[in-house]
């Protein structure tokens, strides 16, 4: 595991990755910072050639080694492209309250990347994904706790080919609403109890996050099952639907949606979702954007034994990323300003 801290800069003074910029929420939840997609093109441009070689590597398949210090082109673009996929999902969220679609999805599936301007990313969305926290604590309107979270999409051929594989994507957004920020500070630990075969009392996660991955809200609007359930049954299905094929899965999220992307990884690969055989399975690759620690050691030392891969990019100024739970190897730091 690998942790990025974006914060103060370098000793020297130099930044050398100020391009990457976190999605941001105002005090009104409703605006972001993008990254920076120009820079993004040129790094691409240079090194698309390059990715289909070495793309498990970029994912973290040897814990990132030699390529942090300095920060590899290729990675960087990476985290940029998938920084990109949580801005989307800001720009995306529907938070007027007069509107039909409040609280989700202004746009169509189909159309979703290409309203938000990622007509060019090469990837399809398959899914749309909701949760609800059942936090138990009385708030100010209810319609609030159950809302669009997320999405799933996949590459199309033509990535496929410049990526070296085919790539399934979840990205979660960050807080922003009442019943989420009140789950964020829910600190208290409770076993995951995912596995139905092992229930591992030894792995204690946060116990708001959980709940919204976990919590089902009958009286939803949406009218869907729990976070968990949408997102095992979409990945699953595209996992048979490209069986045969070099897959890789890679969870992308902001704040809140970093501890979602997390919990989803160790789901999936306790589950065995991603195995191809005994011996082989697909990897999969964490880029959690400023999130919240999730879970305790044991939690932590479980992630590692699964072969879970998280970059985790936090601005050291952030206090939601020091609360609560553990965090993933800090060893390996870069450090940027951030303006």
């Amino acid at each position: 595991m690998a942790s990025c801290d974006f914060g103060e800069p370098c000793a020297t003074g130099n930044s050398f990755f100020r391009p990457v910029t976190l999605p941001n929420q105002s005090s009104k939840y409703s605006s972001h910072r993008s990254v920076s997609g120009s820079i993004a093109s040129k790094i691409m441009q240079k090194t698309s050639t390059s990715l289909p070689r070495v793309w498990r590597e970029i994912q973290g398949s040897n814990n990132w080694e030699n390529l942090m210090e300095p920060l590899n082109p290729l990675l960087q673009h990476e985290i940029i492209r998938y920084g990109e996929f949580i801005t989307a999902s800001y720009k995306a969220f529907n938070l007027n309250p007069s509107s039909k679609r409040y609280l989700n999805c202004k746009y169509a599936r189909k159309n979703m990347l290409k309203e938000v301007g990622m007509m060019n990313s090469g990837y399809e969305v398959t899914r749309y994904v909701y949760t609800a926290p059942n936090i138990n604590i009385p708030i100010h309107n209810a319609i609030c706790r159950g809302c669009w979270i997320g999405y799933v999409a996949v590459s199309s051929d033509d990535k496929v080919k410049r990526l070296g594989r085919r790539d399934i994507v979840i990205v979660f957004r960050g807080t922003v609403t009442q019943p989420e920020w009140i789950a964020n500070f829910m600190s208290s630990l409770t076993p995951a109890n995912l596995d139905p075969l092992n229930s591992r009392p030894d792995v204690k996660v946060e116990s708001g996050f959980l709940s919204l991955y976990t919590s089902e809200d009958s009286d939803s609007k949406f009218g869907v099952k729990n976070c968990r359930e949408q997102l095992l049954s979409e990945v699953s299905q595209n996992i048979n639907k490209y069986k045969g094929e070099e897959i890789s899965i890679t969870i992308s999220g902001h704040s809140m949606g970093s501890s979602i992307a997390l919990l989803l990884a160790y789901d999936i690969a306790e589950l065995g979702l991603n195995m191809y055989s005994s011996s082989q399975k697909i990897p999969i690759t964490v880029y959690s954007f400023g999130g919240p620690r999730v879970g305790n050691s044991g939690f932590k030392k479980r992630c590692e034994e699964l072969g879970i891969k998280v970059l985790r990019i936090v601005n050291i100024n952030d206090p939601i990323t020091n609360l609560p739970g553990v965090i993933f190897n800090e060893k390996l730091k870069i450090r940027t300003s951030n303006h």
